[in-house]
């Protein structure tokens, strides 16, 4: 019988990460960062009306900004914590501030949030604008007061 191996998510210790952008793994071309909104194991998560908000949000600016046609994915992480984005020939030395960017583009949207319709939509109820961009603004002063250029995981 062939061994299990461990995922490389499993590998960072979860007790030191902050909120924050961070590398999680590079395979090939493609790159994985950690949109990490909320600390891990802390009793306060994203709910799901939010994540889903954000995903529809960022997902469409950032499949309309310069880098997508290189975006694969953008969606949550199962632990509710954050958001997983997947480029290909990511270029990190400006991915932060694209990624703070994006998040200014959902502070000031205004209207329908993108992809609101049974047609478009596998939940298309479950969305709230206002929900999401509360917690942008959050992350957002996070990410304000941290090295954009350093998205290496805290080990303390």
């Amino acid at each position: 019988m062939e061994e299990t191996k461990r995922i490389a998510s499993f590998e960072v210790d979860h007790r030191f990460i902050t909120p924050g952008i961070y590398l999680s793994r590079i395979d090939g071309d493609i790159t994985t960062l950690d949109l990490r909104f909320c600390r891990p194991n802390q009793g306060s998560y994203l709910d799901n009306v939010t994540m889903h908000t954000v995903e529809h949000l960022f997902a469409t600016y950032v499949r309309n900004s310069v880098i997508g046609p290189e975006v694969i994915y953008f969606g949550p992480m199962g632990c509710r914590t954050g958001f997983y984005l997947l480029v290909r020939n990511c270029d990190l030395t400006t991915i932060g501030s694209l990624i703070v960017s994006i998040l200014e583009k959902i502070m000031q949207h205004t209207g329908k949030v993108f992809g609101a319709s049974e047609i478009e939509c596998g939940n298309y109820q479950e969305l709230d604008l206002s929900a999401a961009q509360k917690a942008t603004a959050q992350y957002l002063e996070i990410l304000r007061s941290k090295d954009l250029s350093d998205f290496s995981y805290p080990t303390k």
